[in-house]
């Protein structure tokens, strides 16, 4: 677990990931889970498609909670 994030993702970058992952619900939420699975790559971290899948369920059954989406990123982040 990472556990200073916040640092590490600015309130930029995640506004704008929270964005794209309302808008991929519409679409499908299997391409919202690549969606974070890609954000979190480009920036040096890793996790299951599985994991990301559950997260991305988790986050939207919060309503698209921004602290939501803070900590399913603190808890999928893997150091790669």
């Amino acid at each position: 677990m990472i556990t200073a994030m916040k640092d590490t993702f600015s309130t930029a970058e995640l506004t704008a990931l929270r964005n794209d992952l309302i808008h991929d619900f519409l679409i499908d939420s299997r391409e919202a889970a690549e969606l974070l699975q890609l954000f979190l790559t480009g920036r040096g971290f890793g996790t299951s498609p599985e994991a990301a899948g559950d997260a991305v369920g988790r986050f939207k059954r919060s309503g698209c909670s921004f602290p939501v989406l803070r900590r399913e990123l603190e808890d999928l982040a893997l150091v790669m």
